[in-house]
């Protein structure tokens, strides 16, 4: 066999190999396709496999069975109260009819872009029926899905179906939350002078509460004082004046002798007494003795 003829058919064999190549192609699991013949579509491909189509002549457009997630450029919304709320969203959708989805947007990046858009004017619609604490409050999952529901409405007619759309992150603008903080720390402030105010007014009334019962209980317990005092003074008196009563003469001896020894008891006392004085009365005699 000649040396061009074996070249002749290595050729042959490439041309062939290159044809079926392009001949086939293959749909991945997580993928579909649509099949084009110059620009119109032809079929649409869902299932995962290996194809056949005409080459040069048919082309293949893939697209996502996934879902997939888009997050929306951070927006600024006005709520019914004319507060103003930074809204940072994103959204799960999923392509659910590559024909439309290819005739009406034609790529991810378009539809992302119509996404987005819609989300932002439902986003607005939905959030500046309510006033800011709405938003904030746990009201905020049925807002959510008021606006899943509407933007996957106006994405019905791109072959896309919006799952989910979920509220990230709502925050008050840089000037807002300062100008807010502002207000909560004095908000706080006059609170705690409030606080300290019944504080202190709780604790002069406990102090003199407890100063009162204080001079209270003084006054009652020198009150008892002076009565037991009394009374023990009375009953010194009583038993004092039975013990006299019982011999006043023995009583008369006592206090004579209590007084001698009161007045003798310093060595150079002197003492000018008349000698019948009442105060020798038992220097002669002793009582109950005669004469």
């Amino acid at each position: 066999m000649s040396r061009g003829r074996l070249i002749a058919i290595g050729i042959g064999l490439l041309v062939i190999l290159i044809l079926a190549i392009a001949s086939t192609f293959k749909v991945r699991q997580g993928e579909q396709a649509l099949l084009l013949q110059f620009g119109d579509p032809r079929a649409v491909i869902t299932e995962p496999g290996l194809y056949v189509k005409i080459p040069f002549v048919q082309n293949v457009e893939y697209f996502e069975r996934r879902i997939l997630d888009y997050d929306v450029p951070v927006e600024e919304v006005i709520g019914s109260d004319q507060k103003r709320l930074v809204v940072d969203t994103f959204t799960r959708y999923r392509i659910v009819d590559p024909l439309k989805f290819y005739q009406t947007v034609g790529s991810e990046a378009a539809v992302r872009a119509r996404l987005g858009a819609i989300l932002n004017a439902r986003t607005r619609e939905v959030l500046g029926q309510v006033p800011l604490i709405t938003v904030l409050s746990g009201e905020r999952r049925d807002l959510m899905g008021r606006i899943a529901a509407l933007v996957n409405l106006d994405a019905d007619g791109f072959g896309v179906d919006v799952l989910d759309v979920r509220i990230k992150r709502a925050d008050l603008p840089v000037q807002n939350s300062q100008a807010i903080y502002l207000r909560m720390q004095t908000e706080r402030e006059r609170e705690a002078k409030e606080f300290r105010a019944q504080g202190a007014e709780m604790a002069q009334r406990i102090r003199s509460s407890a100063e009162r019962e204080r001079t209270v209980l003084i006054a009652e317990a020198e009150r008892d004082a002076q009565i037991l005092r009394g009374e023990g003074d009375a009953q010194r008196i009583r038993i004092f004046g039975e013990a006299v009563s019982i011999d006043p003469e023995f009583y008369s001896f006592h206090r004579s002798m209590e007084a001698y020894g009161r007045a003798f008891s310093s060595e150079d006392t002197t003492m000018v007494l008349s000698p019948d004085s009442e105060f020798f009365e038992y220097f002669d005699t002793a009582p109950g003795l005669g004469d």
